[in-house]
C-alpha cells in the first residue's frame, strides 16, 4: 500500500504526488519550481539550488532526514552544468553518499527545466 507524503511544494493540476512512501522506501522526483510553480531563474545555480531544497522540503515532510536518502538520479541538460549541481550537491549530504548516477539529457518536461532529480529514501518501519 502506497501513501502520499503531504508537502507545502506547489499543488499542480497533473495527477502526481511530490513523494510517496510503500515498501518501507520514500520515491520522489524533484524539479526547480518555487511555491507559485515557476521555474526558478538565474541559471543552473538557481536551479539546482531549488531542486535540492524541494528535495530537502519533502524528505523533512516524511519526517526524514538527507541521510536517509540512498539513492539519487540526477538529469541535467548540459554536461557543463553537473560540476556546479556536484557543489551544491554536496552541502545537502554528507558520506556516507547516497548512490548516485547523473545523465545527460535533451530535455526536460518544461523546456526552461536544466535539471531534474530522482530520489529514493530508507523509511523505518513503524
Amino acid at each position: 500500500m502506497k501513501k502520499a507524503v503531504k508537502t507545502d511544494l506547489f499543488t499542480s493540476t497533473t495527477p502526481f504526488e511530490w513523494a510517496v512512501i510503500a515498501n518501507n522506501q520514500l520515491y520522489t522526483a524533484q524539479i526547480p519550481i518555487n511555491a507559485n510553480g515557476h521555474v526558478v531563474e538565474g541559471g543552473i545555480e538557481a536551479q539546482a539550488r531549488q531542486t535540492m531544497e524541494n528535495l530537502k522540503h519533502t524528505i523533512e515532510a516524511a519526517d526524514l532526514s538527507m541521510a536517509d536518502v540512498t539513492q539519487v538520479l540526477i538529469y541535467v541538460t548540459d554536461r557543463r552544468h553537473l560540476p556546479l549541481f556536484n557543489r551544491i550537491y554536496a552541502e545537502y549530504f554528507a558520506p556516507p553518499f547516497p548512490n548516485r548516477a547523473a545523465a545527460i539529457v535533451a530535455g526536460l518536461a518544461r523546456e526552461e527545466m536544466l535539471c531534474e532529480i530522482i530520489a529514493y529514501a530508507a523509511v523505518p518501519n513503524p
